[in-house]
């Protein structure tokens, strides 16, 4: 179990303005940033980013979008940070998420469902390597 996990504000929520609110969220939820940028990828960084989602036919409509505008990456900390980040998002699709998780609250569709959150410990450490260096980490 790590206290560590890597989230995405996607493109969807930035175009939005809802940046600052699902920061709130996060910090509310006890999670501490540490480490945090601002920045809009390329197509091939998404494909190179989702490159496990390769063979699923959703891969390049979801590359796409996620090159689509500015994201906002973090790495985020807290004890259990994987499995409570996974519940903070909520489900995929917003429509089946519980009330009070960011997906219920700022997500427009599966496909453009707000944020991205790590779903283990080992993908969480290697998206947060995708983004970030040790100098980039507090």
């Amino acid at each position: 179990m790590s206290n560590r996990t890597f989230t995405m504000i996607k493109p969807d929520a930035v175009r939005a303005g809802n940046i600052g609110n699902i920061l709130q969220m996060i910090n509310g939820a006890g999670f501490r940033i540490v480490a945090m940028k601002y920045l809009h990828i390329s197509k091939q960084q998404a494909e190179k980013f989702y490159e496990v989602h390769a063979a699923r036919p959703f891969y390049g409509e979801l590359t796409e979008f996620m090159s689509s505008g500015p994201i906002v990456a973090a790495i985020l900390e807290k004890d259990n940070a994987v499995a409570d980040f996974r519940k903070l998002i909520g489900a995929t699709n917003p429509a089946q998420a519980e009330e009070g998780t960011i997906r219920k609250k700022y997500a427009a569709s599966i496909g453009e469902n707000a944020v991205h959150g790590s779903d283990s410990d080992e993908n969480a450490a290697i998206e947060g390597n995708f983004f970030f260096n040790g100098l980039e980490r507090f």
